[in-house]
C-alpha cells in the first residue's frame, strides 16, 4: 500500500479533488523520492474559489477589525503548536536545513501576530474642507479578494506574510503555492478550520501557472494580486492583471551586491558574507549575489572567506551539523552548473566547488557544492543574472565611486550589504545605491516592522511594516456637508 499522502484543494473551508483527475508529484530535493501528490487544478476550480471567497468576504469585512485578528492570534498559536511536524514537511518538499525550517515556521506564526497587532491601527483622516459646514473623511477598507501567490525557497513564511495583512485589513484570500512545495501551506487548511476561521475566507488552490494562475489573476474577482517570484512571472503577471486594473503587489528577483571597504571589520565581514550567500543553499531573494572587496584588504578577506567557505557542510538537511542542503529541483541544479561553465569560459577562476559534491550519499537529489568564482570582471554573466544558488562572484574594487558604479549596474534593485566604520561611507552609500533595502554591517534579513521594497526589475508594492499593510486597504472619500 502507498504512503504517499495525497493533498486536496481547499476550498470553502473543505478538501476536494480536482475535476482534472490529475496530480502532481512532489519531490524530495535530497533524495528524489516522492513525498505526496497534489491536485492539478483546473481554472474553472480557480473561478470557483474565487466566487466563495468574494461570498465569504461580505461578511468577513463586517467584523471589527479586533475579532479578525483574534482568529489570527489563534491560528499563529496552532502553527506553533505544529512546529515540528510543519518544519520536518518543509524540510522533505524544500530540502532546506531542519534549524532553517523551524525558524520559517516560527517566522511564519511571527507574520501572522504581527498583522494581528495591526487590527486596532487602521486609521483614516479627516481633512478640512474648503468649504463652509463641511468635512472629508478618508477610511482605509478592504481590497475584497486577494491572490497571493508564493514561492517555493519560503513557501509557508511567504503565506504567512501576505495572509495575515490580508486577513486582518478585511479580505478574503485565494493562496496559490508552487507546485514544487505546497504541501506545509495546504496544511493551513485544517488549521483554519481548527481555530474556526469561516469558511472561505482561506481557499488554497495547486495547479500550473499558466492555467490556473493565469485565471486568478486575470478574473474580475480578484481586487488584489500580491506574488512572491521570479522577475519574468511577475512581469506576466501584471500584464495579466492590467485588463482590469486590479492592484498588484510584486517582490521579484534579485542580484545583491556586498560591498566590503577597506575599513570594515573583516571578521564580521567574512562570517556575513559565507551566511548570506550559502543560507537556504542560496536561494533567497537578497542573498549576496555579487562581492565586492576593497583592493587593499582583499588577500586578507579571501584567505579567511575561503577557509571558511571550504568548512561548510553539504549533506542531509536533518542533521544538525549540515551547513547546506540541496537544491530545490533538477532545473535548478543545472543552471548552476551552466552558470559555472560560462563563468569559467569567460575568464573567470575556480577558487572552490564548481560541481555536485563526491560520495554515494550526492548520486541522488539536486546536490551542488559553495562555489567561489575569482577573477571576475564586471562585464560577465553572473555578475547580472541572478543565480538564486550557491555561487559567488568575487570582484575587487579601488575607489567608492567605481564600487557604487558596479553595484548599481544591475537590473535589479532589491537589497545590497555595505561594512564601512565610516558614517560618511554609510552616508553616501543610502544616497546613491539604487536598492530599496541596504543592510550596513550585517547581512541580509528583514523585519517584520521594516518595508520589504525592490527598485527596478525587483518589484513594486512592497511588503511589511504599516507602508506593506497599506497595500491591503483600499480609500474611500467622503465629503460631509452638515448644518451649521
Amino acid at each position: 500500500m502507498s504512503t504517499v499522502k495525497e493533498y486536496q484543494l481547499f476550498i470553502n473551508g473543505e478538501w476536494k479533488k480536482s475535476s482534472s483527475g490529475e496530480t502532481i508529484n512532489v519531490v524530495c530535493p535530497a533524495t528524489e523520492e516522492i513525498v505526496a501528490t497534489v491536485q492539478n487544478g483546473t481554472p474553472e476550480e480557480a473561478i470557483e474559489a474565487l466566487k466563495v471567497a468574494e461570498k465569504a468576504q461580505k461578511e468577513w469585512r463586517k467584523l471589527p477589525a479586533r475579532t479578525r485578528g483574534e482568529y489570527l492570534y489563534k491560528l499563529a498559536d496552532e502553527i506553533d503548536a505544529e512546529s515540528d511536524r510543519l518544519a520536518k514537511l518543509l524540510v522533505k518538499e524544500q530540502g532546506k536545513l531542519l534549524k532553517v525550517a523551524k525558524m520559517e515556521v516560527a517566522v511564519t506564526a511571527s507574520f501572522i501576530r504581527y498583522a494581528a497587532e495591526g487590527a486596532r491601527r487602521i486609521e483614516g483622516d479627516i481633512i478640512p474642507s474648503d468649504n463652509p459646514n463641511e468635512q472629508i473623511w478618508i477610511q482605509k477598507i478592504p481590497r475584497g479578494v486577494v491572490v497571493a501567490i508564493t514561492a517555493w525557497n519560503f513557501p509557508l513564511a511567504l503565506a504567512g506574510r501576505k495572509l495575515g495583512p490580508a486577513l486582518v485589513a478585511g479580505n478574503t484570500v485565494v493562496i496559490k503555492p508552487t507546485s514544487e512545495t505546497p504541501l506545509a501551506t495546504l496544511e493551513l487548511g485544517d488549521l483554519a478550520n481548527k481555530v474556526g476561521i469561516p469558511a472561505g475566507v482561506i481557499n488554497i488552490l495547486t495547479g500550473p501557472g499558466r492555467a490556473m494562475g493565469n485565471a486568478l489573476v486575470e478574473s474580475p474577482i480578484t481586487k488584489m494580486v500580491t506574488m512572491t517570484g521570479s522577475t519574468p512571472v511577475g512581469q506576466q503577471i501584471a500584464r495579466n492583471a492590467a485588463q482590469n486594473l486590479t492592484h498588484v503587489q510584486l517582490e521579484l528577483g534579485g542580484k545583491a551586491p556586498f560591498i566590503v571597504f577597506e575599513d570594515a571589520d573583516i571578521d564580521a565581514a567574512v562570517e556575513s558574507a559565507l551566511h548570506s550567500r550559502f543560507d537556504n543553499c542560496g536561494q533567497v531573494c537578497t542573498c549576496n549575489e555579487r562581492m565586492y572587496v576593497h583592493e587593499g584588504i582583499y588577500d586578507e578577506f579571501m584567505d579567511k572567506f575561503i577557509a571558511k567557505v571550504k568548512e561548510l557542510k553539504v549533506g542531509d538537511p536533518m542533521l544538525e551539523e549540515t551547513d547546506m542542503g540541496p537544491k530545490v529541483n533538477a532545473s535548478e541544479l543545472k543552471n548552476m552548473e551552466h552558470l559555472v561553465a560560462v563563468s569559467l569560459e569567460e575568464g573567470a577562476t575556480l577558487a572552490t566547488g564548481g560541481k555536485r559534491p563526491e560520495g554515494t550519499q550526492f548520486e541522488k537529489g539536486f546536490w551542488f557544492e559553495p562555489t567561489v568564482l575569482t577573477n571576475v570582471t564586471q562585464k560577465m554573466t553572473i555578475v547580472h543574472e541572478e543565480s538564486f544558488g550557491p555561487i559567488l562572484p568575487v570582484l575587487k574594487f579601488k575607489t567608492f565611486d567605481e564600487v557604487i558604479d558596479y553595484a548599481n549596474d544591475c537590473d535589479y534593485g532589491l537589497a545590497a550589504m555595505v561594512f564601512t566604520n565610516d558614517i560618511s561611507t554609510i552616508m553616501k552609500c543610502n544616497e546613491e545605491l539604487e536598492f530599496g533595502e541596504i543592510y550596513v554591517n550585517r547581512g541580509h534579513g528583514e523585519q517584520h516592522q521594516g518595508f520589504h521594497n525592490g527598485y527596478k526589475l525587483s518589484g513594486s508594492g512592497g511588503e511589511d511594516g504599516k507602508y506593506g499593510f497599506e497595500q491591503y486597504l483600499e480609500k474611500k472619500t467622503f465629503y460631509v456637508r452638515h448644518k451649521a
